[in-house]
């Protein structure tokens, strides 16, 4: 048994350092620039800088990240304008790990500032945009390169191609598994919800206020999430599967407004093809990958010992050093990727509903919520201060706020601070909560007796009252 597994073992990392056509990094990292550069142009076009970072006074912070704040609105509408030629540079390939990451840095900044910008596919420009500062992405057409000609290789190891596709391939996976829930594969929610806000659309409008629809839809989602990434690394299904796939992300991106969602993904999957497929739109620039997997492949895929003693010592690096950090570079990110959608399963309670590991885990469509939050000082000597959060927050912030647990805490305490710097003493701080998850009827999210003041967010959140008991809406009856 030992030996058959390390025979096993051997064979993947054989495979796994196996040299590969490099074009599909190449056109990842183009791609990837592109993407973002129209993405970040049609965010300053929008205006929404100034109702995301000029309006609001207070900002919902990420735990440890308390001290991150906004520059003033010009200020901001510079650092994403200086995101955009960043992103334009990733797109050249000029200064590229310079540029990426502080493409990366820079736009995890502008997400960290306020927890109601959180969106999964920020996160996973964050995540790709990290994985191709570590890659050799501009060794092929690039400005690196044509500014110096020996940066340029033919091959990367296959390993470099896996760890991409596994990015892309956990978003898919997971926001499938997300969906194996009762609201969503026997009632068909939220999708009933939004559907039926649409039955404007053309031609299709109106069967979207059917509820069958919602259903069938419903379990067309979750079977491409779940299914994708194997039909797309099977040779005779994937152009198939990625014809599908463009289809899926045009029909929820014009029927959803999910902003950049769709084209991100749509553009990332292009890496399941064979790392070869850019360069059958280059005529005459062919990379024979049966000559290079020969031997002399290490001349080829290396910089030339012979041009200076100074290149000698970069490429005789200790061999065994090199890969040991890099597996487990790979192990952490890997691990982390498949933990953290996992976490929630840690704590009590249902996911949609008390958001305990909600986010950075592919949750993606899933839940539909509105709620409201008052909150009440109450004094010892019996007096109570009703204070709306609209006194503290922006419409868009208290409509995230409204329905989320930590969101709704870390305002409680904001306001606390607050009634303290104004000389108010001896009180305690509550919330009059309604939630409605899925179309249910609003119920209480948190206990009105519990005083937030003496709530910190750390481990499971038992301050929060269970999950409406009380059947989704549209459930199809079983026969």
């Amino acid at each position: 048994m030992f030996e058959v597994s390390s025979s096993l073992g051997d064979r993947i990392a054989a495979a796994a350092v196996r040299p590969v056509d490099i074009a599909s990094l190449a056109a990842f990292r183009i791609i990837f620039g592109a993407v973002m550069f129209l993405g970040i142009l049609r965010f300053l076009a929008t205006g929404w800088i100034e109702k995301m970072y000029g309006e609001p006074h207070f900002f919902f912070a990420y735990p440890g990240f308390d001290w991150v704040r906004p520059w003033p609105v010009w200020g901001m509408y510079l650092h994403y304008s200086v995101l955009a030629v960043l992103a334009l540079a990733i797109a050249l390939g000029a200064f590229h790990r310079i540029a990426t990451l502080l493409f990366v840095i820079g736009f995890a900044y502008t997400q960290l500032i306020d927890v109601t910008n959180y969106l999964n596919h920020h996160y996973l420009v964050v995540l790709l945009g990290m994985l191709l500062a570590w890659l050799p992405a501009n060794a092929l057409w690039s400005i690196d390169v044509w500014r110096d000609p020996q940066l340029r290789r033919a091959t990367i190891s296959a390993w470099m191609v896996w760890l991409l596709r596994f990015q892309v391939g956990v978003v898919y996976v997971f926001a499938g598994l997300a969906k194996a829930k009762v609201d969503w594969l026997l009632g068909g929610q939220p999708l009933n919800l939004w559907l039926a806000a649409r039955t404007e659309t053309p031609i299709v409008g109106p069967l979207l206020d059917e509820p069958r629809v919602a259903l069938a839809m419903a379990w067309a989602g979750f079977l491409f999430d779940t299914t994708i990434v194997a039909w797309l690394s099977w040779r005779r299904t994937r152009l198939v599967a990625y014809v599908v796939l463009i289809a899926f992300h045009g029909f929820t991106g014009y029927l959803f407004n999910i902003g950049m969602f769709p084209l991100i993904m749509t553009s990332a999957a292009l890496i399941f093809f064979p790392p070869s497929w850019p360069r059958r739109f280059r005529r005459g620039d062919g990379v024979n990958l049966v000559h290079l997997s020969q031997p002399k492949v290490d001349k080829v895929d290396t910089v030339p010992r012979v041009t200076s003693a100074k290149v000698d010592k970069v490429d005789t690096v200790p061999r065994m050093i090199v890969p040991r950090v890099t597996r487990i570079i790979i192990a952490i990110h890997v691990v982390l990727q498949l933990a953290l959608p996992l976490r929630h399963h840690l704590y009590p309670g249902d996911v949609l509903w008390n958001e305990d590991g909600m986010r950075f885990a592919w949750h993606v469509m899933i839940r539909e919520k509105h709620g409201s939050a008052m909150f009440e000082a109450r004094f010892a000597d019996g007096r109570r201060l009703e204070i709306p959060p609209s006194n503290y927050l922006t419409w868009r912030q208290e409509r995230e706020m409204g329905a989320q647990p930590d969101l709704i805490l870390q305002l409680a305490h904001h306001i606390g601070d607050d009634l303290h710097a104004k000389g108010y003493r001896g009180f305690t701080l509550h919330a009059n909560t309604r939630v409605s998850l899925n179309g249910r009827s609003p119920e209480p999210l948190i206990d009105p007796a519990v005083n937030l003041l003496a709530i910190r967010d750390l481990g499971p959140r038992t301050w929060v009252l269970g999950a409406p008991a009380s059947v989704v809406p549209h459930v199809m009856p079983l026969r």
